[in-house]
């Protein structure tokens, strides 16, 4: 029996579907997407897309798992353990600060796949070129990891809202601004928060100072350096 309503299924892809909902994903947000609105930008019927990705979580895991191929593996033996891992640190930074979505799917979604095994496999070997082995290796990735989860968790929150702002018909820069407006307030109590608002734009209250993240990743690079040091030193010293 021919397939009908829209474009028949067998003309669809599946990498074509996941790249679709990575586009929307991040035009609306994981609340956005819906397999109608996926099958209109796809010209084609919802349920062909379903043939394809089985369920909405599912299409949002193969979304998440692809998205991790953007991130560059250098090879640490190359250009040294510290050098591959602020590259790829900073890559997954801006790779989830493209795609916001994906830190909130974090919380309702187990990800797995191809791409990000292929970028834990390889930051574990960042950690055991640099020293470390077994669990300590798997400490160290885990713990630049949740660094930068944490800094992106920030935007990704503020997209999330500006968007729920802007469905509800209201003025989410106006929210925002209203809302830093009262926080201020707030702030100005305490005499460390009163300082640093005194000595900044209002507006850059609650904003991390600038070069935050190269600052923070550098600390923790160089606290994973010392207690590699002090291990060789401890070695030596037997």
């Amino acid at each position: 029996m021919p397939y009908r309503g829209g474009m028949p299924r067998d003309t669809l892809t599946r990498d074509q579907i996941v790249q679709t909902a990575i586009e929307l994903l991040d035009a609306d947000g994981l609340e956005g997407l819906n397999m109608r609105s996926l099958g209109k930008r796809l010209d084609s019927a919802a349920t062909a897309v379903y043939w394809h990705v089985k369920s909405k979580d599912n299409l949002v895991v193969l979304a998440g798992d692809q998205v991790w191929d953007e991130i560059e593996l250098p090879d640490p033996a190359a250009v040294g353990w510290r050098a591959a891992a602020t590259s790829m640190a900073t890559d997954l930074y801006a790779m989830l600060t493209r795609h916001p979505w994906l830190v909130q799917a974090l919380a309702s979604h187990l990800f797995h796949g191809p791409a990000k095994a292929r970028h834990d496999d390889h930051s574990l070997a960042v950690y055991e070129t640099a020293g470390f082995a077994g669990a300590e290796a798997d400490q160290a990735a885990a713990t630049v990891f949740m660094f930068v989860l944490g800094n992106a968790l920030g935007e990704s929150a503020t997209a999330a809202l500006t968007r729920r702002l802007s469905r509800d018909g209201g003025d989410a820069e106006g929210v925002i601004r209203d809302t830093m407006a009262r926080a201020t307030e707030v702030a100005m109590r305490f005499p460390r928060l009163r300082a640093r608002i005194e000595a900044a734009p209002v507006a850059d209250y609650g904003a991390a100072p600038d070069n935050s993240f190269a600052f923070g990743l550098r600390a923790i690079l160089d606290g994973l350096e010392a207690r590699l040091a002090a291990r060789r030193v401890g070695r030596d010293a037997r």
